[in-house]
């Protein structure tokens, strides 16, 4: 089921939008995702218990009009990323949780590459206007995107799913592929008509960058009625009705609502994800400079891995709630194993392994586990199986050379050939007063010959140390 879900993803991908930028909007009512047993949706409650959605548009929506439009059948919900990078980030992230559990309920899900926005630029939650990105830098974003939604995609099919055949569909959009046949004075005619001047400066993302000393392009203040024809577009041809965004996204959101509203008289909501934020409260993304990305080559999975074990007591609850698809009791006893022994961190352990299994799979976490375990368990065994890549990534900036295994090779030669240590009488009193380390085992005979299986690792590999933080990599290749 799993490899034809992504099949499937990848024939419906038609080009290229979202990146989820999500900050309080303090006019914006807190919506309530139920009004009585009768009216309420379990999906909704449910996400709404657990952190994910914030708020719904129109405001009522979610105690009545919402409720009743999912008991009547599976709907379609949408969601945009722009690629204005090559990856997507935790920011992200939620938005694509927010997805599968849709999807989970048996909804089917767009997720809408912005290959024509990210072009122009969303304006919403910036203090100042986008650098342009060129159309080829957005097209390898695109792809690099794709690529990493098809693969967390793929992993909750997998990994997080107990019968796939109750999964609603996936498709992957591009809207770059309708509006490459647009020009400006149609879509100017047939659109922007919808709009009023009026409604669109009363929009927060445009009135806080008016009053700025920068100001406001005419690119970035024509975005939102792109978003919102991104939203009458799949509504046309999916039946789309419920998008879902940042909660910096709602003027775009209402755009939409409202531009399909006045084309075809139709009702549409919108729903808001809440803000990502560090333990200090800062916006977790690119533009904040503190992105944690999904992608491996930017983030690796055992970076990944130690960020979610690393969080703070106090925020670790929120994020089984946000991050993992743990049901909410199974949440509470996870929470309170840890209040029983606080010393095991066994919920940060749960966080961390069930937030890069979703997103590095399998694969991924038993490798930043073998990583964990090498570099602050100093265990042989985990660096036995590690691959040179992963032993790269984890002594990051540490030599790494290959040599040919000479017969006799000793502790001294090793050092010297990888230049561990000085030449001379002082590099070999290094290692007779035990500063020298190989494979996490000291070495205190300059004079002993390589062992296999201690010295050499059954991977060809030497990890020499010398003092605290002085790393040596030497992959030996045979003669």
């Amino acid at each position: 089921m799993a490899a034809s879900c992504v099949w499937n993803v990848s024939k419906v991908w038609r080009g290229k939008s979202f990146i989820l930028k999500i900050t309080a909007l303090p006019l914006f009512p807190r919506a309530t995702f139920y009004s009585s047993p009768k009216t309420r949706n379990r999906l909704l409650f449910t996400m709404h218990k657990r952190g994910v959605l914030k708020d719904s548009f129109p405001e009522h929506a979610s105690q009545v009009q919402l409720p009743q439009l999912l008991k009547t059948g599976a709907q379609t919900v949408y969601c945009g990323f722009d690629p204005t990078a090559d990856s997507l980030h935790t920011g992200n992230l939620l938005a694509v949780i927010g997805l599968l559990h849709f999807r989970n309920a048996g909804h089917n899900v767009i997720a809408l590459i912005g290959g024509a926005t990210a072009q122009i630029g969303d304006p919403s939650g910036k203090t100042k206007e986008r650098e342009r990105l060129s159309s080829a830098a957005v097209e390898g974003n695109a792809r690099s995107i794709l690529d990493s939604l098809n693969r967390i995609f793929t992993n909750h099919e997998l990994y997080f799913c107990s019968d796939p055949k109750k999964l609603g569909t996936i498709s992957i959009v591009n809207n770059a592929s309708w509006y490459k046949d647009w020009n400006v004075v149609d879509f100017l005619s047939d659109v922007g008509r919808h709009f009023r001047m009026g409604t669109l400066l009363s929009r927060h993302s445009v009135r806080s960058r008016l009053k700025s000393a920068e100001g406001m392009s005419m690119t970035e203040f024509s975005y939102q009625l792109f978003q919102a024809y991104d939203f009458f577009y799949l509504h046309q041809l999916y039946g789309c009705k419920i998008q879902l965004g940042g909660t910096d996204q709602l003027g775009n959101l209402m755009s939409g609502h409202d531009l399909i509203h006045k084309k075809i008289g139709e009702e549409v909501y919108g729903l808001t994800i809440p803000l990502v934020t560090t333990s200090v409260g800062d916006k977790l993304g690119k533009t904040a400079g503190n992105a944690l990305w999904l992608n491996w080559d930017k983030t690796s999975p055992f970076e990944f891995y130690q960020y979610f074990l690393r969080l703070p007591d106090s925020t670790v609850e929120r994020y089984l709630k946000l991050f993992t698809f743990l049901p909410l009791d199974e949440v509470e006893k996870v929470m309170e194993q840890q209040r029983q022994d606080p010393g095991k961190r066994s919920a940060h352990k749960r966080l961390a392994a069930e937030v890069t299994k979703l997103v590095h799979g399998k694969e991924g976490l038993e490798s930043a586990k073998r990583c964990t375990s090498a570099l602050y368990h100093s265990s042989p065994e985990a660096l036995d199986q590690m691959d040179d890549a992963e032993l790269k990534e984890l002594f990051r900036g540490a030599p790494f050379q290959e040599f040919f295994l000479d017969p006799g090779t000793t502790v001294l030669d090793a050092c010297h050939r990888c230049q561990a240590i000085p030449e001379g009488a002082r590099g070999y009193g290094m290692i007779t007063d035990g500063g020298v380390w190989i494979n996490h085992q000291r070495e205190s005979n300059p004079e002993q010959v390589l062992v296999p299986g201690q010295h050499i690792l059954s991977n060809g590999l030497s990890l020499i140390r010398v003092g605290k933080k002085n790393f040596y990599i030497i992959k030996w290749l045979s003669m």
